[in-house]
């Protein structure tokens, strides 16, 4: 084959990628030159070719050694398109939350194919293995990705489909993410149950959040106690597995010999069910120990007495996703890291201490 043939047919598949790119076929990075090679079939050769005529076009960046090119397009310039956005919830009990549901019709307005996945992260045992065998074989063009832990937030961010980590622990993830400015919130709470002369404070956290250690906000609180003279260690996080049964038994135990006088609660779902076994024990709040969320929940505004809560305004957040998913759908490389601002709210239920 002549070197005239070798270029023009490298200026094809130039093009060919070029055209791509401003589709949407490719959005942030371009596959590895053996994935391209066997789609476009073609030679390696070529297609280094043609990569490098679009590198010196400005089209794509180089991010070193063994790493995929970076796309970059002028802004405006690539089409956008419909997205099947999946979105992968934590727990059933998510599909029923406001907000996920007002996400999930705000996708569905601009345009985008809007989906909860058919599993959550609980049904899958919160298991990375397993989480990830899932998205692999789940049709999606970008994932919306909610609480998820450090492990399976880097492995959506190696992943050739975008993501976006909506909460979770995303600070060391290369990926968009929306994480609420929780910490003086946190230290408030903690710093108002010590006023109460709470010396006994536990927190009550699912397991991707106490392993193999302490998330930033369960770990703030710990550092807050000691900065008040209270020592810290298990108790105060206490271990369990992932079922209900394990985390009854853990409850009963809790109680049985030095109570706690306080509870911090990090989910909605836990503080219901902490409801419910306190009322079982025949303990109540904030008499005999006092209790607070470090989320919101509808369920709250029923409550009577009123559940102190963290609570925040859903309606930037759901913005900033739906923003997140435009840019996606053309083609923009949009990993940018969100952070919202909350407020706690002091319910009826907590007090002094017992016998201060």
């Amino acid at each position: 084959m002549s070197t005239k043939a070798l270029s023009s047919l490298t200026d094809q598949v130039a093009d060919l990628l070029h055209q791509g790119m401003m589709e949407g076929r490719w959005r942030g990075t371009l596959p590895g030159r053996d994935q391209l090679s066997s789609d476009l079939g073609c030679s390696h050769w070529t297609v280094e070719k043609a990569m490098q005529r679009l590198a010196k076009e400005g089209v794509l960046k180089s991010q070193g050694a063994g790493r995929r090119r970076r796309i970059v397009l002028p802004e405006g310039t690539a089409k956008p398109r419909k997205l099947r956005v999946m979105i992968l919830l934590y727990e059933e009990s998510d599909r029923k939350a406001s907000y996920m549901i007002d996400l999930l019709h705000q996708l569905r307005d601009t345009g985008h194919d809007a989906i909860f996945a058919e599993k959550t992260m609980c049904d899958l045992g919160l298991s990375v293995k397993r989480i990830t065998r899932f998205a692999e074989e789940t049709e999606a063009d970008a994932w919306v990705v909610m609480a998820g832990s450090r492990e399976v937030l880097e492995w959506f961010a190696v992943q050739n489909t975008p993501a976006l980590a909506l909460f979770g622990r995303n600070t060391h993830a290369r990926l968009a993410s929306i994480s609420l400015q929780k910490p003086p919130a946190m230290e408030e709470l903690a710093n108002r149950l010590v006023d109460l002369g709470h010396q006994r404070i536990v927190i009550l956290a699912r397991g991707e959040r106490r392993r193999p250690t302490p998330a930033f906000l369960e770990q703030l609180i710990l550092d807050r106690l000691e900065e008040r003279g209270i020592s810290t260690g298990s108790f105060n996080l206490p271990d369990w597995g992932e079922s209900p049964q394990e985390f009854h038994r853990m409850f009963d135990d809790l109680f049985r010999v030095t109570p706690p006088t306080a509870l911090i609660v990090d989910q909605p779902s836990l503080c219901l069910a902490v409801f419910q076994h306190l009322s079982r024990l025949g303990i109540s709040s904030p008499d005999d120990v006092s209790l607070a969320c470090t989320d919101q929940s509808e369920f709250f505004e029923w409550s009577d007495p009123g559940i102190t809560h963290i609570t925040w305004e859903a309606r930037p957040v759901i913005n900033r996703v739906v923003k997140w998913a435009d840019n996606i759908s053309r083609g923009k490389d949009d990993r940018r890291k969100y952070n919202h601002k909350v407020r706690l709210v002091l319910g009826g239920t907590i007090g002094s201490s017992p016998g201060v």
